[in-house]
């Protein structure tokens, strides 16, 4: 997994970028460090990515500014590293298409396993199988493009939200726990934390729902999961 990874650091403190790129080549990957959202910019529109590590507070183009410019033009996963507390910011951020989110001062050890983690997760999605469909009413996932629409309406998801969406089609009759999603789709132990479960399922939702305000296409089962309305 490890050949030729590219993984973009924008963060404007030149102690903390450097540190994060020596994380990145410990983990035998390699980094390129910004340190302002309009440098990013530039970095991104002349080069692919595999992993976008970025703090919020930046000078120029602001953090939130540049993850939406990523969410809505491209598929890279993208992690956020801030010193920003707040649960609101959090939630407001993973909405937004965040992939992940860690708060500083972060532990060395826990920001190289996600970045491992992440980059496990969205190399998964690019080897899905070649001319392979899953189709639910009038949702249909092209497994070969990545490519997800409704009503013939292409959505725009991240690599979580995708992630999840196959999952919930791959066995359109089983209920999922929160639990079983946050193991199968991050690869680490469930502790109880509905809030990332709860705010990617409402990212989904919403986005099915503006593609055809008609149809419903998961449902809640209460105390229990989510699984596909047939």
């Amino acid at each position: 997994m490890n050949d030729s990874v590219n993984i973009l650091v924008v963060e404007d403190d030149e102690d903390i970028n450097r540190l994060l790129c020596d994380i990145i080549v410990k983990n035998g990957f390699i980094p390129k460090a910004a340190y302002s959202g309009t440098e990013a910019l530039i970095h991104l529109e002349i080069q692919n990515w595999d992993l976008v590590l970025l703090d919020l507070m930046l000078p120029g183009l602001s953090g939130e500014e540049l993850l939406n410019k990523i969410t809505e033009e491209t598929n890279i996963p993208v992690m956020i590293i801030s010193a920003k507390l707040e649960m609101k910011t959090k939630i407001d951020i993973l909405r937004s298409g965040a992939d992940d989110y860690i708060t500083k001062p972060f532990d060395i050890e826990e920001v190289s396993a996600r970045i491992e983690s992440c980059l496990r997760r969205y190399r998964r999605i690019a080897k899905i199988g070649v001319n392979n469909q899953i189709r639910h009413k009038d949702l249909l996932i092209d497994m070969d493009s990545k490519k997800v629409s409704v009503n013939e309406i292409e959505l725009k998801l991240t690599a979580i939200e995708y992630e999840i969406l196959c999952l919930l089609l791959s066995s359109p009759n089983k209920v999922f726990t929160k639990a079983n999603l946050f193991e199968s789709v991050w690869h680490e132990e469930f502790y109880g934390d509905d809030n990332t479960i709860n705010v990617h399922m409402s990212n989904i939702r919403s986005k099915l729902t503006k593609a055809n305000p008609t149809e419903e296409y998961i449902e809640t089962i209460w105390g229990m999961g989510y699984r596909l309305k047939t």
